[in-house]
């Protein structure tokens, strides 16, 4: 892809000797790569972060944000090799689905602690269902608006998803699709208001999300079902 091949020629130059690692992860590095849906993550590694490295990465995260791409991840190498328990989802993302583009591949030897890597996954989730529940009250009269929140979350709620069945030794694809499908199996979901959701925010042509008060129900009960999964994860042990 073009836009990666500018982005690792932006950081060679800008980091020059001291450019660690550039790195693609998530779905966009696997088999389930989809150009108009799968997000560009990108991770890149400076030996050391100061005010200098802050200043000379913004015009090239700026240039990158306004492709409409997610801001890189950027870390030092001391950073990477102490953070794995901090960001087990994204570390672990990194782990099963990478692309080195740049200079050493700083994942591979990395270990994530599992019982951090639950707690931190239910807790994201909570988290989400905090912020879904005080959004959507918010704009329980407004359906255009209710709809924009719940197509905001859903990425979220899909890669959370994903890690919970990963927590539970199933099969995870990358896939937003055949995750919720895999969950919907697995939990009993009524995964109608992912999927509809999911048509949304990919444009699908003739998708029309009535009755928006009943699906942000139904969505607000499927994920609980997913957290309360994943607590059941911890009881169980």
């Amino acid at each position: 892809m073009s836009e990666l091949s500018e982005l690792t020629g932006k950081l060679e130059g800008a980091f020059s000797g001291r450019l660690v690692s550039v790195i693609l992860y998530g779905s966009a590095a696997s088999a389930d790569f989809k150009e108009k849906t799968s997000d560009l993550n990108i991770l890149f590694v400076v030996k050391e972060i100061t005010p200098r490295e802050l200043g000379e990465a913004e015009p090239i995260l700026k240039w990158w944000r306004e492709l409409g791409n997610p801001s890189p991840l950027l870390m030092s190498e001391e950073e990477v090799y102490n953070s794995a328990d901090s960001f087990p989802i994204e570390f672990g993302d990194m782990k099963r689905n990478r692309k080195v583009l740049y200079g050493l591949d700083v994942i591979a030897d990395l270990e994530i602690h599992p019982t951090h890597y639950r707690a931190y996954v239910e807790r994201e989730l909570r988290a989400g269902v905090f912020r879904l529940r005080q959004q959507g009250a918010q704009a329980l009269s407004n359906p255009v608006a209710l709809l924009k929140i719940c197509v905001a979350s859903v990425p979220t709620f899909c890669v959370l998803g994903r890690h919970v069945l990963l927590l539970a030794g199933l099969d995870a694809p990358a896939d937003r699709r055949a995750t919720v499908r895999a969950l919907g199996a697995t939990l009993s979901i009524d995964t109608r208001p992912f999927d509809i959701f999911l048509d949304v925010r990919e444009e699908v042509p003739g998708v029309e999300a009535t009755n928006m008060a009943e699906l942000f129900a139904l969505y607000l009960e499927g994920i609980r079902k997913i957290v309360e999964f994943v607590n059941g994860l911890e009881e169980s042990k």
